[in-house]
């Protein structure tokens, strides 16, 4: 077993509902770990169990206890986890997808402008701040650093169909970035924002904390279902997608919203095989294998 998810830990929330602390700190190995018993569980089909829903380093279970006794679901959920923490290799089949994003526009920009007296720095923007705090020389580096390298979907939820996202590196290489001292009570819809070594895109306008990096042009929720994209679900992400940052100007963007309001645009995303050890072994080299796999579909 890791030492990133040693000793699970077990609670009760009410009458209905188990959660698995797999981890105090966020790790891909925890992350992997909740998503992998997450399927195995949903896998043993039990009668009783309503939902499942893996955190970033936990895993909520919500059962009707008429139907099954707690102690008979926990005792599965241990099963399984000695099951996933003792395999020799944790893999995943997922997507990876390719996200344009519109760098420091001016609609993040004036929101930003509106809220500075609860910011961290009151000069300047989102974007230079999260330059300098993690000691790169201008905002251009920055945007190549959170748009060079894939991120993971390590979980979806807070809101309908926000997809929290780890960039897929080691620790040391992680950008860092602290929220907003008191959060906004405005946020643009679809706004790419990043909180701690999280990013984000906020699905729906409101209130948020994260700093705000860009926008991105097509939704990510859809309840009405209109495009091609979301025929099987209303949420586009899901726990595991991969994804790629791709910086576009405003003409691509323009362009894109049209093919968003024509009912045509559909994301770039190709399947790919995601295994944990190989990504431990040669980050640099796995990332550019994934990756490539956006130029041959």
């Amino acid at each position: 077993m890791s030492a990133a998810v040693a000793n699970p830990r077990y609670s009760w929330g009410g009458d209905e509902h188990l959660v698995v602390q797999i981890a105090e700190a966020m790790s891909l190995e925890a992350n992997f770990t909740a998503m992998a018993m997450s399927k195995a569980l949903a896998d043993e089909g039990l009668d009783g169990v309503v939902d499942i829903c893996p955190g970033n380093a936990s895993l909520l279970i919500r059962f009707d206890p008429d139907v099954i006794h707690p102690r008979q679901l926990e005792a599965v959920v241990r099963r399984i986890e000695v099951g996933v923490t003792e395999a020799p290799r944790l893999g995943l089949d997922t997507r990876i997808i390719e996200v344009p994003v519109w760098y420091d526009d001016p609609y993040t920009n004036e929101t930003g402008a509106r809220f500075r007296d609860r910011h961290q720095r009151p000069e300047g923007n989102d974007l230079e701040f999260a330059a300098i705090a993690n000691g790169l020389d201008s905002v251009e580096a920055f945007i190549e650093a959170h748009s060079g390298l894939p991120w993971i979907t390590s979980m979806v939820g807070f809101v309908a169909g926000l997809p929290f996202m780890f960039q897929m590196v080691e620790q040391e290489r992680q950008l860092q970035v602290p929220k907003y001292i008191r959060p906004r009570t405005d946020t643009p819809a679809l706004t790419v924002g990043y909180g701690g070594c999280f990013s984000c895109i906020y699905s729906v306008r409101g209130a948020g904390g994260y700093q705000m990096f860009g926008l991105t042009p097509a939704p990510i929720f859809d309840p009405e279902q209109r495009l091609p994209d979301f025929a099987d679900f209303m949420v586009f992400f899901r726990p595991g997608d991969i994804v790629k940052f791709r910086p576009i100007d405003e003409a691509e963007y323009r362009g894109i919203q049209a093919e968003v309001e024509a009912g045509t645009y559909r994301f770039r995303t190709a399947p790919v095989k995601f295994t944990l050890e190989d990504f431990l072994a040669d980050p640099d080299r796995y990332n550019a294998g994934l990756l490539e796999a956006l130029n041959v579909h």
